[in-house]
């Protein structure tokens, strides 16, 4: 046998160990050259609205994924979604990208934390071995799928042509009456439509039924029914035909459509999404019109009889789903069967990624609708912890969102061990402790918007303290406590809260200072604030639901700043305000008001391609010839926020209802951010604070905060912080539910919730000064805070040094006192 000795040279394939990028240009990215190393950790920093994400998202994971969907057939494209190439003049070394970020999971109504893992999958064949008694196979133990799916015969080939027939019968674990959904739905026929009314009339209340529409064209020309005659007059047999018709084959304008009754359409259109999945109009549509009570055959378990019977150790796989996951994994782990042993790790493995990441509270059958951004994102990672890919790139979009300083170790631990396997992992962080685990990172700014989109920094993390750009400067300091706080107005009682992990909790809230609310993901936090004070009258709550908005959305038309300024356009000028609006009579007709022109190429990728028409201003050029201040409608909507305050402050385009908008949106922290800027290119920390400056013009005397800080730079929450300040110096009750230490050390007064997360947690453990909450040092949080205001390894003291000797106030994230 022939030993071959290696070679001493490097071999050919080795050398591609970079990710090279040259002339990036996404958004507002200023011609960004970088070279990421492969399987090493990447941190990608800079204020809000640097150019990150449009690095890391909108360039280098989209190109990734634009290329492998480019490996499948046109007929499958066909099915995908259409992505145009980054704006980037060379892109080399890329590798599979998988990106992990904040968005919600759970379009479908029936998908849960156990489906959207493997865990779900390995317990139904766990229960398929070892249950008694046995019922089946693993589709048994699943509600997904039907009882009896499907009936009938076989032909099976026996040799010499012959064949035999067999009736076949498919047996999953679904309830029959709530059709694995868990609940069943009771739908109020008065909010459908107004039975004074005929069809042609507008009789139908629902979202998207207009007389003029094709839903409701497929009602009138049916045959089934009179079109003009007042629902409230129809016959039996009609009114059956217009909610109950089962599917039937009609010709509506010599075209084969099917019929079918109202309320089937609704519950296949509306019903089958998970209620948090849908547009906000239609969700509120379906809170009035459908109420939801828990299905009375399952108990809202979703599976069948036959399901629910087979146990192991007394426990059913309803019981095991409905487990808090890290009892789970103790019961897991105190199984003993040889014949399913790789089956029994694997799952043990699973659950304990579940506890180590900081979601052990979770439970399996929590629908994935309900859970936070963060939560979702890290449920993702469950799934690629145990995955066999490596060399791949993972893009993480803030892993720390909804974090406990406790918590973002765990988190640390598990980026590592991505990396360790052999992928390169790029994460999109300003949390200090992420920054430091760093083995590259890259800095954007110098500022954000159009001040920013340049590599000011790329190397290690020590080469990025001693780099003097904002993030260097702010790596090391710390908050320090205030040295007194101010007294409380009152106090909002809560009295005897049992919701979700809450354990008959009794507290009184202060009001008139600014309460921070902490504890370990999981402890009841949002469960107190949202389920006993968001509801109250005179309460303003910025939660953390996502802004849904188009191509054609932007600050302007989202804070309602559009229509002043389209009036005082109109006023100024003596024409109507709707010439003033790309989605109505001042939109440029070749493109309809959107800016480019879409085309369709069937079943290759579509292509976006500049108005010629109106150059992407969006409007006729009639309309453009008309100016206020000395500036037309387009160029206005190209004004950044901060320019735009002096525009509308004075002069001849001081128009105060604008002025005043445009002031809360700077004082967010959106100064640099664009007015005609469409949503779909903003960051989820821009998005947050826009959401803010909408809701801070709301009348209420008590403001409700969830996570302000996400998306926010080191340099950012000082900004922050002052806004709070004006709020509650202004007269107004601030409550923020934050795990930022630098806002619990800048708190008037801190209520703790723990000491755990699920049922070890939903308790206070402490109330109180964040001095006290310190001296105490009795909670996680007290420990992890006075860790934070002791300072760094290297001294707050030689941080703030480096701040003074910079000489730039305006950077320093938090001032001591």
């Amino acid at each position: 046998m022939t030993k071959h000795t290696p070679s001493s040279s490097q071999h050919p394939a080795d050398s591609h160990d970079l990710i090279r990028v040259r002339g990036a240009r996404e958004n507002n990215l200023k011609d960004v050259s970088v070279e990421l190393p492969k399987r090493r950790l990447t941190v990608f920093t800079g204020v809000s609205g640097s150019g990150k994400s449009s690095l890391v998202f909108g360039t280098i994971a989209a190109e990734s994924q634009r290329m492998i969907n480019e490996t499948y057939s046109t007929f499958v494209q066909g099915f995908m979604p259409r992505m145009a190439r980054p704006e980037v003049d060379v892109l080399e070394g890329l590798t599979t990208a998988i990106i992990i970020d904040q968005e919600r999971m759970g379009a479908n109504s029936r998908s849960t934390v156990g489906t959207a893992t493997d865990a779900n999958a390995m317990l139904r064949v766990l229960f398929s071995r070892l249950g008694k008694p046995y019922i089946g196979s693993s589709n048994a133990f699943s509600f997904n799928i039907p009882s009896a799916r499907a009936v009938g015969e076989l032909s099976v080939e026996k040799g010499a042509g012959k064949t035999e027939q067999r009736v076949v019968t498919i047996t999953g674990g679904m309830c029959p009456r709530c059709e694995g959904m868990g609940s069943v739905t009771d739908i109020d026929l008065s909010q459908l439509y107004d039975d004074t009314k005929s069809l042609n009339q507008g009789a139908l209340t629902v979202p998207g039924y207009t007389a003029d529409g094709w839903y409701v064209r497929t009602f009138t020309a049916s045959g089934f029914l009179d079109p003009n005659k007042p629902i409230r007059k129809y016959t039996r047999q009609e009114r059956h035909d217009f909610l109950y018709r089962e599917p039937t084959k009609v010709k509506i304008e010599n075209m084969n459509l099917t019929y079918e009754g109202l309320v089937p359409r609704i519950q296949k259109s509306f019903l089958s999404k998970d209620k948090e999945a849908l547009q906000p109009h239609i969700r509120e549509f379906v809170e009035r019109a459908v109420t939801f009570t828990t299905c009375p055959d399952c108990g809202g378990s979703r599976l069948n009889e036959a399901a629910r019977s087979s146990k192991i150790k007394g426990i059913n796989i309803a019981d095991a789903c409905a487990m808090q996951i890290n009892d789970l994994a103790e019961w897991v782990r105190g199984l003993d069967a040889p014949s399913v042993a790789p089956l029994l790790e694997t799952l043990r493995q699973t659950l304990d990624s579940f506890v180590e990441i900081g979601l052990g509270y979770l439970s399996l059958d929590r629908p994935s609708g309900t859970l936070s951004g963060g939560e979702a994102q890290r449920t993702q990672m469950i799934r690629h912890l145990g995955s066999s890919l490596t060399d791949v790139t993972y893009v993480f979009d803030e892993p720390t969102v909804g974090l406990h300083p406790h918590d973002i170790q765990r988190m640390n631990g598990l980026l590592l061990r991505l990396r360790d396997k052999g992928n390169t992992v790029l994460v999109v962080e300003h949390k200090p402790e992420v920054i430091e685990i760093a083995d590259h990172v890259v800095d954007l700014g110098p500022r954000a918007g159009t001040a920013g989109g340049e590599v000011v920094f790329e190397g290690t993390i020590d080469a990025l303290r001693a780099s003097g750009t904002l993030t260097g400067r702010h790596l090391d300091y710390r908050a320090s406590l205030k040295p007194s706080v101010r007294t409380p107005s009152g106090a909002l009682k809560v009295r005897g809260a049992s919701a979700h992990n809450l354990r008959k909790v009794d507290v009184d809230i202060p009001l008139g200072v600014l309460v921070v609310v902490t504890g370990v993901a999981g402890s009841g936090k949002s469960s107190l604030i949202h389920g006993s004070v968001s509801g109250r009258d005179g309460v303003v709550t910025v939660d953390q639901t996502a802004i849904r908005g188009s191509r054609r959305s932007n600050p302007a038309t989202y804070t309602g700043l559009l229509e002043p300024i389209r009036k005082a356009f109109a006023k100024a000028n003596g024409v109507k305000p709707a010439l003033f609006s790309a989605n109505s009579e001042g939109a440029c007709p070749t493109c309809n008001g959107a800016g480019v022109i879409y085309t369709d190429l069937a079943m290759m990728a579509g292509v976006t391609t500049l108005c010629e028409e109106c150059e992407g201003r969006r409007f006729q050029a009639a309309v453009l010839d008309y100016r206020l201040g000395g500036l037309n409608i387009a160029e206005v909507l190209d004004l950044p926020v901060d320019d735009a305050v002096a525009f509308f402050g004075t002069g001849e385009a001081r128009t105060p209802a604008a002025h005043e908008i445009l002031k809360r949106m700077a004082d967010v922290g959106l100064g640099y951010l664009r007015l005609g800027q469409p949503l779909t290119t903003l960051s989820g920390g821009e998005r947050q604070r826009l959401k803010l400056a909408t809701h801070m013009a709301a009348d209420g005397g008590v403001y409700v905060l969830d996570e302000p800080t996400t998306g926010l730079h080191l340099a950012d929450v000082e900004q922050l912080l002052g806004l709070l300040d004006r709020l509650v110096d202004s007269g107004k009750s601030v409550i923020v539910i934050e795990h930022h230490q630098a806002v619990m050390a800048h708190a008037d007064w801190v209520i703790d919730l723990g000491p755990g997360a699920g049922h070890d947690g939903g308790r206070i453990v402490f109330e109180g000064t964040p001095a006290d909450l310190v001296a105490a040092r009795s909670t996680l949080t007290g420990k992890h805070l006075a860790a934070y205001v002791g300072g760094p390894v290297s001294g707050a003291s030689a941080g703030r040094a480096r701040l003074e000797r910079s000489g730039k106030s305006r950077a320093r994230a938090v001032r001591r006192p």
